[in-house]
């Protein structure tokens, strides 16, 4: 299907626009550029769900947030109609929602740290699948690309020509009720967002992000004095925390696997297809996430592979502590999780050759100071002394190699809001004590 002219027409007065690059901006032309071309049904769920029982078609809904870099190229191919998934698209009624006000939580679980998700349902609210994986804060290449989401357009369609006797299977897709039906009733957010922006006024502010959401869960726990499971603190994790290191231009196929991992001591190999895990059908790298994610501490469960044209079973084994292993520092969510524990710091691992200079061992704690907060709750690391490029090396006479991650979760979950942790940092080659407050 080729462009109408009334949408290419929007489309070069958007780009023509002088000041079509500040973010309201942005906002309003993308629902004017969109809506011309009448294509994708826009911020109307319902309108989605009462076509897609009309057609019968399955509904492709996609989240973005339109401001966000991330995922900025295939969003535009995906919104175009690029060449390679248009007649896929054509298969599906296609729905654009750009923001997480309204948005259902009991149905609409997935990894709220990004910018661009994807799922893939039924009329009745069958999910047969999501898409969108991220794990690096602007580049997106590693993760995702238009020839995987293809795969996993056209394996959606399978489940769905399938159903509904593969609904049993695809139960497990939908995770529990939340205990908050929408965003906008989080008790951080409650009172200050509607349930639909405000394109007339301040359509930014009025926006709620999705980030927002992960940041409201996480708050909930810190609010009343209770630890923050690791599955609110390490949420959808990546399937290299496990040791499968995953190909974005296919489905769910398996690029390396790392060496002592507990995928290696399963037995995946690399080519390996994710058929299934836990008996869920698998159609994209999310929904490997999603497996994990809702995986209990330690457990095994049934993986399904693809290999050298043959099916194959067998178990995989998760172990203790398997979550930790998985980096959040590039989330939109750390960010708060820093003011809660490092007090606006951000640290990176110190390289093993400045490690030597430092006369710092191997397995010793050593996070360099890259950024110090200046405004705000941020500031608190600086107004206790924290400088950039200090190496910080005890917290709480804990010494031992971790990460900026794991540094986080230990913080918060040992330590409550009002505690004073004490820090020692090298600085110039001296030692200095320091003392953080807990927020």
């Amino acid at each position: 299907m080729r462009p109408s002219l009334s949408y290419l027409f929007a489309v070069f007065l958007i780009a023509s626009s002088a000041w079509a690059q500040d973010r309201p901006t942005k906002v309003r032309n993308d629902k004017a550029r969109v809506e011309a071309d009448g294509f994708w049904i826009y911020n109307d769920l319902p309108r989605g769900v009462a076509e897609a029982e009309k057609s019968r078609k399955p509904m492709l809904v996609v989240f973005r947030c339109i401001p966000c870099e991330a995922c900025a190229q295939l969003d535009e191919r995906v919104v175009e109609r690029d060449p390679k998934i248009q007649e896929l698209l054509t298969q599906f009624v296609c729905v654009r929602i750009v923001q997480a006000n309204a948005m259902d939580l009991s149905l609409f679980q997935f990894d709220y740290d990004q910018s661009w998700a994807a799922f893939f349902l039924n009329a009745d609210m069958t999910i047969y699948g999501r898409y969108g994986t991220r794990s690096h804060q602007t580049e997106s290449d590693r993760d995702v690309s238009l020839e995987g989401f293809a795969k996993s357009l056209a394996a959606a369609l399978d489940l769905h020509r399938e159903y509904p006797k593969n609904k049993e299977h695809l139960s497990t897709k939908r995770g529990p009720a939340a205990d908050v039906k929408v965003p906008e009733e989080f008790p951080n957010l409650r009172g200050k967002y509607k349930s639909k922006l405000d394109y007339e006024g301040q359509v930014v502010q009025s926006c709620i992000h999705c980030h927002q959401v992960g940041e409201s869960l996480r708050l909930a726990h810190r609010a009343a004095g209770k630890p923050i499971p690791d599955r609110v603190l390490f949420p959808y994790p990546n399937p290299k925390a496990i040791g499968l290191v995953m190909d974005p231009k296919e489905k769910a196929t398996v690029a390396s696997v790392s060496g002592d991992s507990p995928a290696a001591r399963s037995g995946f190999r690399a080519g390996d297809e994710i058929l299934a895990l836990n008996l869920q059908p698998i159609v994209s790298i999310a929904d490997v996430q999603w497996v994990l994610h809702n995986a209990g501490e330690s457990e095994a469960f049934v993986a399904t592979v693809g290999r050298s044209g043959k099916t194959i079973l067998f178990k995989l084994a998760l172990e203790k502590g398997w979550r930790q292993r998985d980096d959040i520092s590039w989330r939109a969510t750390s960010w708060d999780l820093r003011r809660m524990t490092t007090g606006g710091l951000l640290l990176e691992e110190l390289p093993d050759a400045d490690r030597g200079k430092a006369g710092l061992a191997e397995s010793a704690l050593a996070l360099r100071v890259k950024h110090v907060g200046e405004y705000g709750a941020h500031a608190t690391a600086k107004q206790a002394g924290f400088k950039k490029d200090d190496i910080v090396i005890s917290v709480d006479d804990r010494a031992d190699r971790i990460t900026e991650s794991s540094l986080m979760a230990f913080l918060v979950n040992e330590k409550k809001s009002g505690d004073r942790v004490r820090v020692t940092v090298l600085r110039g080659g001296e030692k200095i004590n320091l003392v953080l407050p807990m927020q």
